[in-house]
């Protein structure tokens, strides 16, 4: 028996029911206080990540490889860039002849059921931070920049993502405004197994109403 570090700050609602199956990897840095990292679970026949550091690394990854038309055509990848007020964007994309893309990146893993049909929505937990990032890109885009809120769910079971606004009612509200501003919303999931995390293929989004105000 160990103790693992859980790298996932939210609720992690639907991915922490007690004895369910979970993989573990060895902490690289020497002398770290937990010498594991929680990676994966199973939920029903789903293996889901739910490690938060993964998804800007998978959205490179792909960017790299051209699997990410949506992003592709910059010439230079910059991370962590200060931005808006005392914020880091998660990347930030550069060519000549192009706006500036910054890409604000969310991991998704909450699915309030097994059925195929059930959407993964955001967030799992009322998110002041995601909902400042929201903000921040609306300036972006107000300024001239491009700026793309991309969700990335670790799990293959993903057919359509939602927004939960009986979590965080503020956040929805946010995604509204952001999205009648200009900010790009995207979503893809990711083919996970035992021996590989990448990004996969783009998945519906269903937007919350103009009525949420």
């Amino acid at each position: 028996m160990v103790t693992a570090h859980c790298p996932n700050p939210g609720s992690m609602l639907s991915v922490n029911a007690a004895g369910s199956p979970v993989w573990l990897s060895r902490a690289e840095k020497p002398g770290r206080a937990l010498g594991y990292t929680w990676e994966l679970i199973r939920v029903g026949e789903t293996l889901v990540g739910i490690n938060t550091c993964r998804p800007n690394r998978l959205v490179e990854e792909a960017i790299a490889a051209r699997r990410l038309p949506e992003l592709e055509g910059y010439a230079t990848l910059r991370r962590e860039v200060r931005y808006g007020c005392n914020s880091r964007i998660d990347l930030l994309l550069e060519g000549p002849g192009r706006a500036r893309c910054h890409v604000e990146i969310k991991n998704v893993t909450m699915k309030r059921g097994l059925s195929r049909d059930i959407p993964v929505a955001f967030p799992d937990s009322i998110t002041v931070r995601g909902t400042k990032h929201l903000t921040e890109l609306v300036e972006v885009v107000r300024q001239g920049g491009r700026a793309v809120m991309l969700y990335v769910t670790q799990r293959s079971d993903a057919e359509r993502l939602t927004f939960a606004a009986d979590i965080d009612y503020v956040y929805s509200r946010a995604v509204r405004v952001a999205l009648e501003a200009g900010v790009e919303l995207l979503c893809y999931r990711c083919h996970v197994d035992l021996t590989q995390i990448r990004l996969a293929d783009p998945i519906p989004i269903t937007a919350p109403p103009s009525a949420l105000g």
